[in-house]
C-alpha cells in the first residue's frame, strides 16, 4: 500500500527526502523479492507451470509477471538456490541483504556441489561485509570457480564460462534486434558427438567460400537443427485396407487424422516403406542379438511416440535416444515392446537412478516413465516404514537447471 501511495504522488521537492524514500522503498522491494523467490520455488518444484500449459517456469514468469528473459532466469536461479544458501535466505528475509547481492551469490553457486557452495556462501558474504560491490563479489565468484577447477584437475574452459560441473550446458542471451549470443561448454563425450556431426559439414566449400571456421560451424549447426543435412521423411500410420481403397483415415504420429484419399496420394507420390508388426502389433524383435535399435525400429518408435517417454518432457522423439525399459544390462531385449524414446538427459538419468523410476502404460499401451523425487522413491510400496522419509534438502526433480 505504501508503494502504491508513493507511485501516485509526485516526488518530494527535497533531494534528501527523495534519497531516504528511495532507500526505504528499495529495502521493501528486496523483501518482496525474498517472498517472490519462495513462491517461485514452490511453483517450480511442483511443476504447476507445466500443468497450466507453459513450457517452463521461466515462460510463466515472462508471460504473467512481464519479465524479460534475463530477469526471469535470474529470479528462477535465485529461487532454486536459496535452499542451498541458508545464510543468504535468512539475511534476505530480514532485509539485511539486497536482492542484487543475493542473485549474484545464487548465480555463483548454481553448478557447485554442496560443500563448495557452503564455503563460497561464507566467503562471498564476507566480501559484502567488507563493502565490496556486487560486481566485485561476482569477480570473486569467478576466481572461486577457477580454484575449484585447479583443485579437481579439470581442464579450464574459456574465462567467461569457468565453472565446475559434470554436465554440458548452453546459455543464450537474446539481443534487442532478435539475434543472440550463445556460450556453451561440452563434456568430452558431447564434444566428440559435436565434432563428429558438425565438423564434416563445416569444411570449406570452394574458392568462393570466404567464411572463417566459426561461421562455417554456425552454419553447420543450423543445417543440422533445421534438418537440412538430410531428407526429412513424413510418417503416416495407416492400414493395408486403406491403401487398397478403404475409407478408414490414416493418422500422423501425433494423432492428427489424414483422409484416406490423401493417404493414398502421399503413398503414390512418396512411396511406401512397410513396418512389419509381430503378434499384438509389436514390431521388429531383435532379442539380445544386438544392443542398439535399428533405423526401422526408430521409425516405428517415432510413429508411436511424439516426444520423450518421460512424463513432462517435450523433446521430440526423433531427437531422442532409445531406452531399454527393463535395462539392457539387466537382460532386457532389443524388442520394440521393450523400447521407448528417451532424451539424452533422461536416458542417462534413468540409468543412474533406477530406484527413482516408475514406468506405466497409457491408454494406448505406450510406456509412460515417471522420474520420482528422492522422497517419493523412498515412500513407494516395498519400502519399510523405517525407510520412509520426508523431503530433504537437495531432493529435486531431474529438470533443466
Amino acid at each position: 500500500m505504501v508503494a502504491l501511495e508513493l507511485a501516485g504522488r509526485p516526488p518530494a521537492e527535497s533531494p534528501v527526502s527523495c534519497m531516504e524514500l528511495a532507500e526505504g522503498l528499495g529495502r521493501t522491494i528486496d523483501l518482496s523479492e525474498a517472498a517472490l523467490a519462495h513462491l517461485v520455488r514452490a511453483v517450480d518444484r511442483s511443476g504447476e507451470a507445466r500443468r497450466q500449459g507453459f513450457t517452463s517456469t521461466t515462460a510463466w514468469l515472462k508471460k504473467h509477471l512481464g519479465m524479460r528473459p534475463g530477469r526471469a532466469k535470474e529470479r528462477l536461479v535465485l529461487a532454486r538456490q536459496l535452499e542451498r544458501l541458508p545464510l543468504v535466505d535468512k539475511l534476505m528475509a530480514s532485509s539485511e541483504l539486497s536482492y542484487g547481492y543475493a542473485a549474484t551469490i545464487a548465480d555463483a553457486v548454481c553448478r557447485t556441489n554442496d560443500a563448495d557452495t557452503a564455503a563460497a556462501e561464507s566467503l562471498l558474504l564476507g566480501l559484502k561485509e567488507q563493502d565490496c560491490s556486487a560486481g566485485q563479489v561476482a569477480r570473486a565468484a569467478q576466481r572461486i570457480h577457477e580454484v575449484i577447477s585447479e583443485r579437481d584437475g579439470t581442464d579450464s574452459p574459456p574465462s567467461e564460462a569457468r565453472r565446475p560441473f559434470t554436465r554440458s550446458w548452453i546459455e543464450k542471451a537474446k539481443s534487442l534486434d532478435g539475434s543472440s549470443w550463445v556460450k556453451m561448454f561440452l563434456t568430452p563425450e558431447d564434444t566428440a558427438v559435436f565434432a563428429q556431426v558438425l565438423e564434416p559439414l563445416a569444411k570449406p566449400t570452394g574458392v568462393g567460400d570466404d567464411r572463417d571456421h566459426g561461421q562455417r560451424l554456425a552454419n553447420a549447426l543450423m543445417s543440422v537443427l533445421s534438418q537440412g543435412h538430410r531428407r526429412s521423411p513424413v510418417t503416416i500410420i495407416t492400414t493395408i485396407e486403406t491403401l487398397e481403397g478403404d475409407d478408414a483415415p490414416g493418422r500422423m504420429p501425433d494423432g492428427t487424422p489424414v483422409p484416406a484419399h490423401r493417404v493414398r496420394q502421399i503413398a503414390l507420390n512418396g512411396g511406401v516403406s512397410a513396418l512389419v508388426l509381430g503378434p499384438g502389433g509389436h514390431p521388429l524383435y531383435l532379442g539380445r542379438t544386438t544392443r542398439f535399435a535399428t533405423p526401422h525400429q526408430r521409425r516405428v518408435l517415432q510413429a508411436l511416440y511424439a516426444t520423450c517417454a518421460v512424463s513432462g518432457c517435450d523433446i521430440p522423439s526423433n531427437l531422442c535416444e532409445i531406452h531399454h525399459t527393463g535395462g539392457w544390462k539387466l537382460g532386457s531385449p532389443t524388442d520394440n515392446d521393450k523400447l521407448a524414446p528417451a532424451c539424452a538427459f533422461h536416458n542417462r538419468w534413468i540409468e543412474e537412478n533406477p530406484h527413482r523410476v516408475h514406468t506405466t502404460h497409457d491408454a494406448t499401451g505406450r510406456y509412460l516413465i515417471h522420474c520420482l523425487p528422492t522422497w517419493d522413491a523412498r515412500n513407494r510400496p516395498g519400502h519399510s516404514p523405517s525407510d520412509r522419509a520426508e523431503p530433504q534438502k537437495g531432493d529435486c526433480r531431474p529438470e533443466d537447471p
